[in-house]
């Protein structure tokens, strides 16, 4: 496996490492995104429930989430570890 050394340290400064993992994320969200398992595991309890009630808000919100997971799994991360 051939990798570009900045490439690397790039990677390990722009994705926050912490309690939810992105690769596990990544694939509840490609085979459980209609269902919001993907939410439920980085604890948003509620637009979980929601997802799962609406099919993901109508495939809206998965495309959504499709978008912004890695994001979104940053901030989570980044509030856990400094404590909120």
């Amino acid at each position: 496996l051939f990798l570009i050394p900045a490439m690397d340290r790039e990677a390990d400064l722009r994705f926050t490492a912490g309690p939810i993992e992105y690769n596990v994320a990544w694939i509840l969200l490609a085979f459980l995104g209609v269902f919001g398992v993907h939410r439920m595991y980085q604890g948003k309890w509620i637009t979980g429930l929601i997802y799962l009630l609406t099919g993901g808000l109508f495939l809206i919100g998965v495309l959504y989430d499709f978008w912004t997971l890695n994001t979104q799994i940053s901030i989570r991360n980044a509030e856990r570890n400094s404590g909120r």
